[in-house]
């Protein structure tokens, strides 16, 4: 056991895990998640840094990156507006390419635009793209985004944030969500009139690739426990391959603790007892529906980055990828999820010290009542919030 631990640690991306197995042979302890000198799990927060592949996909010149972004629908744009302002005050070494895409442009070459964005800078934050439900041949364009580009992971990280009410206090679940097939396969049809048949697909490599993501992930960032959720009482053969291939990739983690817990359960705990949960691995749809309960437990759907990562490219945006519709145009929009987001993209990309300073600062002004939106029991406006960031960053930048 020991021995193939040390080998998963010696190709880790964390450079004080590697020297510190290479000098003593010493195996972490990941019952405390101590695996590292200078806490740089802690300080590249919940987001791996990029991979060789992913690094030579993105577009940088001069030790700027080039990033493409998305504007989505509702609150998108202007949440993204305020994510350049900060930026730019803050000195962040990251240009814009702005792609306007939304639920208006439709046409096959506008998001043959959007993709060919993203392969060129490798990278991309977006606002949510609105689907219309109420039009069968209004296909998502979000869900072609992620299947095409391969973004097979949707990670989200549910964490308590200092200051805001909630119930629950002391979360921290990562939410790990495949992201390519499933209920979102897009393969419904009408047999007869009323009857649909709607197809669910599961397969043995994507749910393989899935939970290795979902365990290597928790021995990178020094998590205890990984736990599989499915319907395989009912859905025999689909959830049942699902779980059966999480259950080979965790003999393959002994270190890890593994469980499994059917969804309708999952979501019973999540609201009644969170703190249980430390790593979950979930099919597409599950990870949707508990990825939305975390967002709110912690504060709402403004509240919650998330990011899709695939071998080759990522796009960041609010965990709950929700558009904001109702809040377009009234200066009321959180923005510090998008801003988190923002941070983890600079934290991918290298950029760690600016994504730091960011950060702070945001969470600075998110810990100061009079800064806080309504949707978490404040007052203050959208541009309020991002000004009161950028004086913060002001103070801390100031040379």
């Amino acid at each position: 056991m020991a021995a193939s631990v040390i080998q998963r640690l010696l190709s880790s991306k964390c450079t004080h895990i590697r020297l510190n197995v290479l000098k003593y042979g010493q195996v972490p302890n990941f019952q405390t998640g101590v695996a590292c000198s200078a806490n740089c799990h802690r300080r590249r927060t919940y987001v791996s840094d990029a991979t060789d592949i992913q690094s030579a996909n993105c577009a940088k010149y001069g030790g700027r990156h080039t990033v493409s972004l998305l504007t989505g629908d509702g609150v998108g744009p202007e949440l993204l507006d305020h994510v350049q302002t900060v930026f730019k005050y803050a000195g962040a070494p990251i240009d814009f390419e702005k792609v306007v895409i939304n639920a208006s442009t439709r046409e096959p070459e506008d998001l043959k635009n959007a993709l060919m964005s993203v392969r060129r800078n490798g990278v991309a934050i977006k606002g949510n793209i609105e689907t219309k439900f109420d039009d069968p041949t209004f296909s998502s364009m979000n869900v072609a985004l992620r299947i095409d580009l391969n973004l097979f992971a949707s990670v989200v990280w549910c964490k308590s944030f200092p200051g805001v009410k909630t119930k629950h206090k002391d979360l921290d679940i990562i939410l790990i969500r495949e992201n390519t097939e499933g209920e979102y396969s897009n393969l419904e049809h009408e047999n007869v009139p009323g009857v649909v048949e709607s197809l669910k697909i599961i397969t043995e490599p994507k749910s393989t690739r899935i939970a290795r993501y979902a365990f290597k992930y928790a021995v990178e960032h020094g998590r205890k426990k990984v736990t599989a959720i499915h319907k395989a009482n009912i859905m025999k053969l689909g959830d049942g391959l699902f779980l059966e291939c999480c259950r080979a990739v965790a003999k393959d983690y002994p270190e890890i603790e593994f469980s499994d817990m059917i969804i309708d359960n999952a979501s019973m705990q999540m609201v009644s007892r969170p703190q249980q949960f430390d790593v979950l691995v979930l099919p597409n749809l599950y990870g949707n529906i508990l990825s939305n309960i975390g967002a709110g437990l912690v504060g709402g759907a403004g509240m919650v980055p998330g990011m899709n990562v695939g071998e080759q490219y990522a796009i960041f945006e609010l965990g709950t990828r929700n558009s904001g519709r109702s809040l377009e145009g009234k200066n009321l929009a959180n923005p510090i999820g998008m801003l988190l987001a923002s941070c983890d993209m600079l934290n991918y990309l290298g950029h760690h010290n600016i994504a730091a300073i960011i950060r702070k600062s945001t969470m600075s002004v998110l810990s100061d009542e009079k800064t806080c939106t309504i949707d978490i029991g404040g007052h203050a406006k959208t541009s309020d919030v991002t000004q009161a960031i950028i004086d913060d960053l002001k103070y801390k930048t100031r040379t």
